[in-house]
């Protein structure tokens, strides 16, 4: 190439416009293959808990409400991906015991493995429960909250 057609605005402009085609072709794919049907319910529950708020003025306690909703929502979503497939199934039990050391250690680790998984698994219902037993605290001082000031109205 000669050193006009090197410096050119023309074939700058065309490879920083491929650049860009190629950056928003790569956008629309990740876009039109993510799983949108596990989000959608999410933001349901957020867009309805938002509009269910009152006008009038928010208090902490209303503000800390909503966020362990949001807090419950993705943990409800993450309990379903998780239900879909069971970490215990029947045939454990019935399973026979590998002859073989090395086949045994790997039984060994793979049982182990779920072991933690499930102790994970409690572990986080727990912490789920506790959240619910907070949130169901919060909601009865707001709905305290809301009768003094229907109250107070009338």
């Amino acid at each position: 190439m000669a050193e006009d057609q090197r410096n050119s605005p023309k074939l700058l402009i065309g490879i920083i416009g491929g650049l860009g085609v190629l950056v928003a072709l790569f956008f629309a794919y990740q876009w039109f293959t993510s799983p949108v049907e596990e989000l959608a319910p999410v933001y349901d529950t957020v867009a309805s808990e938002a509009s269910s708020q009152p006008t009038s003025e928010a208090s902490t306690e209303e503000t800390a409400a909503s966020e362990i909703n949001l807090q419950e929502a993705s943990a409800v979503e993450a309990n379903h991906a998780t239900q879909s497939k069971p970490l215990v199934t029947d045939d454990i039990l019935t399973a026979p015991i590998p002859e073989n050391a090395s086949l045994a250690k790997e039984e060994q680790a793979r049982l182990a493995d779920l072991q933690e998984q499930l102790a994970e698994q409690e572990k986080t219902l727990k912490a789920q429960h506790a959240d619910a037993d907070q949130l169901i605290k919060l909601k009865e001082e707001q709905l305290k909250l809301l009768e003094q000031q229907l109250a107070q109205e009338h």
